[in-house]
């Protein structure tokens, strides 16, 4: 095999074969693995191919003569594109000689359809389409206590325990009105919802109910 003979043939392919057989192990089948000759611009080896590359041929990396020593030598993640439509995520690692010259460059094509496809499989499960059926719900009075509170928490954007006066008055106005209170075992729930005691809910409550609190509610 060509590989074998290069491997056989190049200090930096034999040094380098472990990292590239573990990456591509780890990372298989979905991402290869391929050093770079920066002198001869050509692939020194290759593991995991994803298409008809091999050791010998072109790299098509370019110049890298103007890379400061001192820089940073690790690119990406970028993108690549395969001619079949496939998107890629890439890294490029330049590795260099004790003297600073870059001997070698060690690229992972990871192939991102399966992560994309996941994705979408996930995000199908995860985001609602339709609104809950009415008939269903209208009478769940506890699932009506949560959603509206729920509500309240994402928009303001603070945790339940670091609501404010002015915020809890402005949840209990809103379970007023869905007439969740009209249930006589509401109470504790809403209590145990906002994690106020009874007490702190029925003064909350009086404050609300009390002539124009209302109209300055938000």
């Amino acid at each position: 095999m060509v590989e074998e003979a290069a491997e056989s043939a190049d200090h930096r392919v034999r040094m380098w074969t472990p990292v590239g057989q573990a990456v591509a192990l780890l990372l298989g089948p979905y991402a290869e693995v391929v050093l770079h000759d920066p002198d001869t611009d050509r692939i020194l080896a290759i593991w995991n191919p994803m298409g008809s590359r091999s050791p010998g041929d072109p790299s098509l990396l370019g110049e890298l003569d103007a890379l400061d020593p001192s820089a940073r030598d690790v690119f990406g993640p970028y993108e690549k594109v395969l001619a079949d439509g496939r998107r890629l995520s890439s890294v490029s690692a330049v590795l260099r000689d004790p003297h600073g010259k870059a001997t070698a460059v060690l690229c992972v094509n990871l192939d991102r359809t399966p992560l994309e496809q996941a994705a979408a499989v996930l995000s199908a499960f995860g985001a609602p389409t339709a609104p809950p059926p009415e008939p269903l719900f209208e009478q769940d009075w506890n699932e009506r206590v949560q959603h509206i509170v729920g509500g309240y928490v994402r928009e303001c954007g603070r945790p339940v325990e670091r609501l404010t006066r002015a915020d809890r008055l402005a949840v209990l106005a809103r379970l007023d009105e869905a007439k969740v209170f009209a249930v006589r075992r509401a109470t504790p729930v809403v209590a145990a919802a906002l994690r106020v005691s009874r007490s702190t809910l029925y003064g909350l409550l009086a404050e609300l109910r009390a002539p124009g609190t209302k109209d300055h509610t938000p």
